[in-house]
């Protein structure tokens, strides 16, 4: 049986841009385009900011180095690296704290950080800038006319609302907003694991004798899937993170199996500190853009490349990301950024995590400006002076060939990453 129901929904905002999707990489576009003068609404369905980084637990900012001591991920993303950790601890290696190394090291610039105390500094950043947020919303449909979006249809506390747009960034994380337009996407796999944060008497006795809190702070698991497979229990199915009923098995599953590990432990010698507010899925949705990135493109340059990355697990692998990654033509005012840009395979791993995915909603988020500045649809924008600002906010658009080895190690096959 279906139900047919007509609502009359109240306008409650007009925005320059409205950014669908609080984590890093919405962040990242809601603060860029508010520091680029424009009227900004974001809207996260949860009560904190970060995404997967935050409320997923996913605590890493991972290599952004090319392994030889040169920093290849800057721009936005070393701006939220040092602000996760100026407020909390971190394990930035020593050849790292004062910035780029004078002399190559083979130790890579990464750290994990604090959930809370970044989320806390998220929002900060956000209010001071300018940036509307609203929290506890979740993005129910879209206003459209012909491939233009108008506007988006939310819901929360106060019922069904509509906010009107000029341009809407669907930094979902799942392509969510992008796919309710009619935006070709594609699906991708998960496994079966899930990451709890757990503190113990031996953890919190490692903390005090180091005098660092973020010792006490381990990870523990429900299921231990890699990201790669193994370990995945041979009677679950794997999951795209789209279809609700097996989101729901995934969570309940994870948390019946860390249930019974966690029964083993002495009650009074362990307690959960966290347990993530979101599927841990990495990659569930993305948009089939204009190029899709691959790991034929190693070592490749594009000429509107707008950020330069490296690989997290292996070093001396570097990409570059054409901007044609987060758009689809014929959809004038519609852009992506995170891990719902347009990759495939292991170039999906590797653009999808946390430095990638604040870069990409740089980008987004200048590009956006650009397109109201020129009045031309974000598939047209003139990329020279979006690659202009971009270098101008410390963005490395391309690495140099002289960092490219002449024999790369092979990829290992055991790369299991975050």
């Amino acid at each position: 049986m279906s139900v047919t129901r007509v609502y009359e929904i109240p306008e409650r905002g007009s925005y320059d841009i409205i950014v669908a999707g609080g984590g890093v990489a919405g962040a990242a576009a809601a603060y860029t385009a508010a520091r680029e003068g424009r009227r900004v609404l974001l809207i996260e369905k949860s009560v904190m900011l970060g995404g997967l980084a935050t409320l997923g637990l996913i605590t890493l900012f991972v290599p952004m180095c090319n392994g030889r001591g040169k920093q290849i991920i800057r721009g936005l993303a070393d701006e939220f690296m040092r602000l996760a950790v100026k407020y909390g601890f971190d394990t930035i290696p020593d050849d790292w704290k004062e910035g780029e190394p004078q002399k190559p090291t083979v130790q890579r610039l990464k750290t994990r950080f604090d959930t809370g105390m970044f989320a806390l500094a998220l929002n900060k950043l956000l209010c001071d800038a300018g940036v509307d947020l609203l929290y506890d919303t979740i993005v129910t449909d879209t206003v459209m006319e012909g491939n233009r979006c108008r506007g988006l249809i939310v819901e929360n506390k106060s019922g069904k609302s509509y906010y009107a747009a000029d341009v809407v960034i669907d930094t979902t994380g799942d392509a969510d907003v992008l796919y309710r337009t009619g935006v070709p996407c594609v699906t991708g796999k998960n496994y079966f694991t899930m990451i709890m944060h757990r503190i113990s008497l031996k953890s919190c006795a490692e903390a005090v004798a180091a005098r660092d809190i973020g010792r006490a702070i381990k990870w523990t698991y429900g299921g231990d899937a890699t990201l790669h497979g193994k370990n995945h229990p041979q009677d679950r199915p794997t999951y795209d993170g789209t279809d609700a009923a097996a989101i729901s098995e995934y969570i309940r599953e994870n948390q019946l199996v860390a249930f019974e590990k966690l029964c083993g432990d002495d009650r009074k010698s362990r307690a959960i500190v966290t347990m993530p507010g979101m599927a841990q899925f990495r990659t569930t949705r993305r948009i089939d853009g204009d190029y899709t990135l691959t790991v034929r493109d190693v070592f490749r340059h594009f000429s509107d490349s707008v950020g330069a990355i490296c690989d997290m697990d292996q070093r001396d692998y570097l990409y570059e990301i054409p901007y044609r990654c987060l758009v689809r033509s014929g959809y004038p005012n519609l852009i992506t950024a995170g891990r719902s840009i347009s990759a495939e395979g292991y170039a999906w791993d590797v653009a999808r995590v946390i430095p990638p995915a604040i870069i990409t909603g740089q980008v987004a988020g200048l590009a956006a400006s650009i397109s109201l500045d020129s009045t031309r649809d974000l598939t047209t924008i003139d990329i020279k002076t979006l690659q202009e600002k971009l270098t101008a906010q410390n963005v490395l658009l391309h690495f140099d060939d002289s960092w490219v080895p002449d024999n790369p190690e092979p990829y290992s096959e055991n790369i299991d990453h975050i």
